[in-house]
Formats: C-alpha cells, sequence, structure tokens
C-alpha cells in the first residue's frame, strides 16, 4: 500500500459523539492525517467504499448498524483496511468479539489521548509496510483481498482465512521472527486457543505451496522455541554441506 500522492494518510473516523469526534479529529489533524468524520454505521460503510481511507477508526455503540457490523461487512466484500475499534464495552470478551470480525486492535473508553494516537501510528506504519491487496515473492503472485495465490507454475490456489492471515502477517514482518503469541493473537484472536502442533500445519501447508523442497524451506524458516521467519528473497546455498531444517514433527 502507497500513501497518496500528498503523503499525507487518510483516517476515516467514525463516532457519534459530536464532541469528542471533534476533539479526537482536531488531534489527529495535529498530527498530519487527513480526517473525515463519519456519525453512524451506514455514512461509515459509504465513506469507507468511496474515500479508501487508510485507517478507520471505528465506535462499536452506533445508531443504525453498530461498529462490529460495519467491520464484519467490510471485511466479507474483501476491504483490508486496518480498523481500531473505540468502545465504552471493554471486557475480554468484548475486545476478542472486536478483534475476531476483523478489527486490529481495540481500545476502551476513556482513553489516554497520547496512546490513542501511538495505536493509530503504529496502525499506519504496518499498513504503508504491508501490500494492501498484493504482493510477489520468487514467482509467486499473492492476492490478500481475494485470498487467492498464483503459483510460478501457472496453478492458482485459494487459501483458507488463516492460512491467509499467517502469510499476511509473515509478510508484514519479512525478515523478522514473528513468535507463535503473536501469531495467536493477532490470527486466533484468542477466541480458541489452538496448540503449536496447529500453527504448524498451517506452516507445512505454505511450504507445500510455495518451497521448491519443503522440506528444506528456503522461505517460511522455523525459529525453534519462539515461532518463524519469512524470506522472500533468499540468499543462494551453498552445493557443500546443504543445512537440511527439518518440517515440525
Amino acid at each position: 500500500m502507497r500513501l497518496p500522492s500528498s503523503g499525507v494518510a487518510r483516517v476515516l473516523l467514525v463516532e457519534d459523539e459530536p464532541a469528542l469526534a471533534v476533539a479526537l479529529a482536531d488531534n489527529l489533524e495535529g498530527e498530519g492525517y487527513q480526517v473525515e468524520i463519519a456519525p453512524d454505521g451506514n455514512r461509515a460503510l459509504e465513506r469507507w467504499a468511496a474515500w479508501k481511507p487508510d485507517l478507520v477508526v471505528l465506535d462499536v455503540m452506533l445508531p443504525g448498524l453498530d461498529g462490529l457490523q460495519v467491520c464484519r461487512q467490510m471485511r466479507a466484500l474483501g476491504y483490508t483496511t486496518p480498523v481500531l475499534f473505540l468502545s465504552a464495552k471493554g471486557s475480554p470478551e468484548e475486545r476478542v468479539e472486536g478483534l475476531r470480525v476483523g478489527g486490529d486492535d481495540y481500545l476502551a473508553k476513556p482513553f489516554h489521548l497520547p496512546e490513542f494516537l501511538l495505536r493509530v501510528k503504529n496502525l499506519l506504519r504496518r499498513r504503508i509496510e504491508t501490500p494492501a491487496v498484493a504482493y510477489e515473492f520468487a514467482g509467486h503472485r499473492l492476492d490478500f483481498r481475494a485470498w487467492t495465490v498464483q503459483l510460478k507454475d501457472g496453478r492458482k490456489e485459494a487459501l483458507g482465512e488463516r492460512e491467509m492471515a499467517i502469510l499476511r502477517l509473515l509478510v508484514e514482518r519479512a525478515g523478522e521472527v514473528v513468535s507463535r503469541d503473536e501469531i495467536l493473537d493477532r490470527v486466533w484472536g484468542q477466541e480458541v486457543f489452538p496448540s503449536s502442533r496447529t500453527i504448524d500445519n498451517f506452516i507445512m501447508r505454505l511450504r507445500r505451496l510455495f518451497e521448491p523442497d519443503p522440506a528444506r524451506p528456503v522461505h517460511f524458516h522455523t525459529v525453534w522455541g519462539v515461532g518463524y521467519r519469512f524470506t522472500p528473497n533468499p540468499e543462494p546455498r551453498p552445493e557443500a554441506s546443504p543445512t537440511k531444517e527439518q518440517e515440525p514433527t
């Protein structure tokens, strides 16, 4: 994803309390962002689709469609824009529900303004670093909107929701080690607690799709005891004494 030619990130602020909406908009604009305010769920759907913001700050309790319904509908349409939920409801169950429907972060009201602005900044940074629609590596093309991959041999494969979410996270953090805990938090949202073997199985599926030799991966590496690292452009391996990286057993 690239920012608009002006270099200004666009934030859609969906908030039905006028005073709070104006205060947040003023502070966001003070940080250099372009802001539009939507006072209800239906208007949020309209502006999200038409304006294509770089981030949506979305109140949960809204007139008409609530924020959870708005996010669920836009995710079903393939929109990958980061969503920061704001809500007076801040129980663990309510935060999990916000993540489950497609939110990227959740902040309970009342909140500390510097924390809000830092979360906005972090979500926009991730958005800039992560391809919004497509990504290519080693002759493969990933379509994050259609949840499909075009492999370098010409085959087209559909990925499941969690396979694509794991792949997107690893692409976003290319070259870095991503822990199993972060994968659980970002992909499962902690509404269920899969075993480490469950995550391993998803990685094995990605290896079978993308690796020339899944038993000796060059793109999807296991970092034992920690998590995984994605390498889009690996260095060629020496012919002598290759180091074999086994799939998890």
